[in-house]
């Protein structure tokens, strides 16, 4: 294990990141501060006071130091992650900007804006604007020439009922159980967020055994969930009440079974397996016979790969296209070996040398 992997670095962020070797990082999750400081109480109907954002760690003295803070950790960032790995980087209307901007000068390249709509948002008390429902998360890659990084689509898809996963994210707010409190009974972190949302940003964008960094640990969310899910995690944080609270959680959190956070993978992930290359290793011979799954038509396997049937030589795509007399086809499933007394399709044997490739 590399160092700093599954460790919570007490210290300020910049310096914690600076402690990281370059290109170390898979994945970062940052929940910065949100410069949320409002002028005067915020009041609910009846006068009571609603706790907001006051911590001294979300105080900036302006927007010009804000953004100063902005750069200076988004660099740090951009230098340890991986040339595969992205960012995901959440704040309200009062940051978002101000950051999507700064990402897009240090030369980050946007992947996807995501919407996360709260099904349970705090009221506006005041009723003077419209509820603040949603928060935005940007997702980034390291920069526009990245060819390649992961993106868990099919995953996404199975956990959206086989519906592809829209750019609109509706999940409640941190509350109940799941909520830390302080000893007092009051929220021990104003702005936590909750283990669903992470688990949706974790297993879109990384793999087990990849390493997530949480920039703004605060009480360990992203270092729960990557846990739970197979990856390791590194959290930076320097509030010991939040350190503490976050080593208490992630004690409590078991991996969950190797075999259960593998994640759902579409055919363009698998091993490309050329028909050409079933006959070369004399899986079908050279001679044999295909039928299409009626037995009306057959073909003769050639030496090369190709198909000859009814005066016509091609691939067993373009020959299952030509004896149905339509556009495409998909050999594969249209072409059947015999099998003893059965027919099967060649698909078969492909699947049989994928699985083989898969294991080596």
């Amino acid at each position: 294990m590399r160092p700093f992997h599954d460790t919570v670095l007490a210290d300020d962020c910049l310096q914690a990141l600076d402690r990281l070797p370059a290109k170390s990082v898979d994945l970062i999750f940052a929940d910065p501060p949100y410069n949320l400081q409002l002028k005067g109480e915020l009041l609910r109907p009846d006068n009571s006071r609603v706790n907001g954002v006051d911590e001294q760690w979300d105080r900036f003295t302006g927007f010009e130091h804000y953004d100063e803070f902005t750069r200076a950790w988004l660099e740090a960032c951009r230098r340890v992650l991986s040339d595969t790995g992205t960012i995901w980087v959440i704040g309200s209307y009062h940051n978002i900007f101000r950051m999507g901007t700064v990402l897009q000068d240090l030369g980050f390249w946007i992947l996807n804006d995501v919407v996360w709509r709260k099904t349970n948002p705090m009221p506006n008390f005041r009723g003077k604007r419209f509820t603040n429902a949603h928060e935005t998360l940007i997702w980034a890659a390291k920069d526009s020439d990245q060819k390649r990084y992961t993106f868990n689509y099919e995953a996404m898809k199975a956990l959206n009922d086989d519906l592809q996963m829209r750019s609109d994210w509706v999940l409640p707010i941190c509350t109940g159980g799941e909520r830390m409190k302080d000893g007092d009974g009051n929220k021990l972190h104003p702005t936590q967020k909750p283990e669903s949302l992470l688990h949706r940003v974790i297993l879109s964008s990384s793999n087990p055994g990849d390493v997530v960094l949480d920039p703004f640990f605060g009480t360990g969310t992203t270092g729960v969930v990557a846990k739970r899910l197979g990856r390791h995690y590194i959290g930076i944080e320097r509030e010991p009440a939040y350190i503490e609270a976050a080593e208490a959680r992630l004690a409590a959190t078991e991996p969950a079974d190797p075999d259960a956070v593998k994640v759902s993978a579409g055919k363009r992930a698998e091993p490309r397996i050329p028909f050409g290359s079933i006959v070369e290793r004399g899986l079908i011979k050279p001679g044999t016979t295909l039928y299409d799954p009626r037995k009306r038509h057959a073909a003769k396997v050639r030496a090369d790969g190709s198909l000859a049937c009814e005066n016509a030589t091609g691939s067993i795509h373009k020959m299952g296209a030509h004896v149905q007399g339509v556009e495409a086809c998909n050999g594969w499933t249209f072409w059947h070996l015999r099998r003893g007394k059965d027919f099967v399709p060649i698909d078969m044997i492909r699947q049989e040398v994928r699985a083989e490739v898969a294991t080596a």
